[in-house]
C-alpha cells in the first residue's frame, strides 16, 4: 500500500447520469479521508468521472455497447482482471443491481461492501452490508449514498459536488455556440425520459414568452422540434448540438437554469451552476432536487404525488400541469434579486 494511503476503494456505480453525479459527494469524502479511489462506470457517466478531482482512476464499463451489440464475456473478463490486478482493498457497490454484483463478487476485494436496498440479488456479491435507503420522501438521495463514507468514518458533505475543468476545445466550441449573446443567459431544459416528469408543453411556451425579454434564452434537449414548438421563436436550440462536457461549460457560463428531475438538472448541480429551478411532477423534490441557497425546486400540491411512477395510474397527468407558470415565475423573481 502506498504510504500514506488508506487503503485502495473501488466505487461500483455504472449508471445512470444523475445517479452517477448522486455518488460524486460520497468519492469526495473518501477521497478527502485518506482513501485511493478508483470508479467503476458505464458510458453514460465517464465524461462527468474521467479526470474528476473526486477519482485517482475510472474503469469503463460499457453496458450501454453491451445492451445494443450482445454481452461480450471478452470484454468482461478483461475488464475483471484490471481490476483484481489492482488489488483493491474495498469495494462498494452503490448500484445494487446484477450488473454490479458481476464485478463486485469477484473484483478480489477483501471487503466486499453492499447496501441493504441492493436488489437483483446485488447483496450476494458482498460481505458486509450498510443500512441505506432512507424514506425517499423525507431526505435528499445524497444523504443515501453518504451513509457508505459514515460507515467507513469518513467526513461528509452533501455539497461536495465536483465535475472535471473544462478542456480547451469545449470552451472555444461553447465560444461559438454563444456568440453574440449579450444578456444573461437562462438555459430551458424541458425534456427527461419519463412522461410523468415533463412539465405541461403549454407551461413552457408561457414561460417562454414571458421570460424572453429578461434572458437570452438557451434549450438544450435531443428532440429539436419540440424545442422549436415551445420557443416561440425565441433564443438558441443546441438541441443534439452538444456533448456532455459542452454542456457543462454552457451550465458554467448561465445565470439561470429551469430543468426538470433530470440528469441536466443534476449536470447543472455539479457543475456549480449560479442558480437552478427545478420543475418535479411525479417524482419527490425532497429526494432528487438540488441542494443550496441558490436552488428553488417545487412540484405541485396532489394527493397522489409525488407517486414515483413511469405511468400515471389515473391517466390524468395532472401533476404534469404544476406547478402553474406564476410560481415559477416567481422563483426566477427571487433569484434574479439574489443575483443582483
Amino acid at each position: 500500500m502506498t504510504e500514506g494511503i488508506k487503503g485502495k476503494i473501488l466505487l461500483i456505480k455504472l449508471s445512470s447520469l444523475g445517479d452517477v453525479i448522486f455518488n460524486i459527494p460520497l468519492a469526495n469524502s473518501l477521497k478527502k479521508a485518506g482513501y485511493s479511489l478508483t470508479w467503476l462506470v458505464g458510458e453514460k457517466g465517464y465524461d462527468v468521472i474521467k479526470n474528476n478531482p473526486c477519482v485517482d482512476d475510472v474503469i469503463l464499463a460499457p453496458f450501454v455497447k453491451w445492451k445494443k451489440s450482445g454481452f461480450s464475456f471478452r470484454e468482461y473478463f478483461s475488464i475483471l482482471k484490471k481490476i483484481r490486478d489492482e488489488q483493491f482493498d474495498i469495494s462498494i457497490d452503490t448500484q445494487g443491481r446484477f450488473k454490479s454484483l458481476m464485478f463486485n463478487l469477484f473484483c478480489g476485494a477483501k471487503r466486499r461492501i453492499a447496501g441493504s436496498d441492493g436488489k437483483e440479488f446485488s447483496k450476494f456479491g458482498a460481505n458486509e452490508i450498510v443500512p441505506v435507503g432512507k424514506n425517499i420522501f423525507e431526505v435528499n438521495v445524497v444523504e443515501k449514498y453518504l451513509d457508505f463514507a459514515k460507515y467507513l468514518d469518513a467526513e461528509t458533505d452533501i455539497t461536495d459536488m465536483s465535475l472535471p475543468p473544462s478542456e480547451t476545445k469545449d470552451i472555444e466550441n461553447v465560444d461559438n455556440m454563444l456568440k453574440g449573446i449579450n444578456k444573461p443567459i437562462a438555459v430551458l431544459c424541458p425534456q427527461t425520459t419519463w412522461v410523468t416528469k415533463h412539465w405541461d408543453k403549454e407551461n413552457w411556451i408561457e414561460l417562454t414568452e414571458k421570460i424572453s425579454g429578461r434572458f437570452s434564452l438557451v434549450f438544450t434537449g435531443t428532440d429539436y422540434d419540440f424545442l422549436e414548438s415551445i420557443n416561440n421563436g425565441q433564443g438558441l436550440n443546441l438541441a443534439g448540438k452538444t456533448n456532455l462536457k459542452e454542456l457543462i461549460e454552457i451550465f458554467r457560463r448561465s445565470d439561470l437554469i429551469i430543468s426538470l428531475d433530470s440528469g441536466s438538472t443534476h449536470l447543472a448541480r455539479a457543475a456549480q451552476a449560479k442558480a437552478i429551478i427545478s420543475i418535479f411532477c411525479s417524482t419527490p423534490e425532497k429526494y432528487y432536487a438540488p441542494i443550496g441557497e441558490n436552488y428553488i425546486s417545487f412540484g405541485g400540491k396532489l394527493e397522489c404525488r409525488p407517486c414515483h411512477k413511469r405511468k400515471c395510474k389515473n391517466n390524468t397527468l395532472a401533476c404534469t400541469k404544476l406547478p402553474n407558470v406564476e410560481e415559477v415565475l416567481s422563483a426566477v423573481d427571487k433569484l434574479t434579486e439574489k443575483e443582483n
